[in-house]
């Protein structure tokens, strides 16, 4: 009995998800959610958090034209933060490696590394004004009946922000 008729329609989203997005980013940066979401353990421990790979550039049917025929390595294009790029630079051999290991062949013959950030500027949380009113009795209602000071404290903070009147 093949695992489709074992799940009875039952579908994790991440494969409708890979399903989805993977022939978008193999069309437009050649590489696939497995080696993104793979990215931490190829990278390793020095360069999972400054780098990102952005996409495979593939060779232009050079076998066709030379008619050797077999497959031409690729060119990974990985973004790199500051001054780890040249770091990065000097470890390229092994990180080839990984990548190539990773796929179970000789995909990779080369890494172009950009400088630029790779991680998003951090979002700056704002605290929610101080409920006032009909809201802050509803909220001191609700938490009153709780025997853990901590934990009360975390439901106020959370009932703040829930209830709290956003700007638009």
């Amino acid at each position: 009995m093949s695992e489709q008729k074992s799940r009875r329609g039952v579908v994790q989203i991440s494969e409708v998800a890979n399903g989805l997005i993977d022939p978008v980013l193999a069309k437009r940066a050649g590489i696939n959610t497995m080696l993104l979401g793979s990215w931490d353990e190829i990278a390793g421990a020095d360069f999972a958090d400054c780098t990102r790979p952005e996409k495979i550039v593939w060779p232009r049917r050079a076998s066709e034209i030379a008619g050797e025929g077999g497959h031409q390595p690729g060119v990974l294009t990985v973004a790199c933060e500051g001054a780890r790029a040249l770091f990065l630079t000097h470890a390229q051999g092994e990180l080839i490696q990984r990548i190539n290991g990773f796929f179970g062949f000789y995909a990779i013959g080369q890494l172009r590394i950009v400088q630029k950030p790779v991680s998003p500027p951090p979002k700056r949380n704002r605290t929610p004004r101080p409920l006032s009113g009909e809201p802050a009795r509803r909220l001191e209602t609700m938490v009153e009946g709780i025997e853990s000071e901590e934990l009360k404290a975390a439901l106020r903070r959370l009932g703040t922000a829930v209830m709290s009147q956003r700007r638009r």
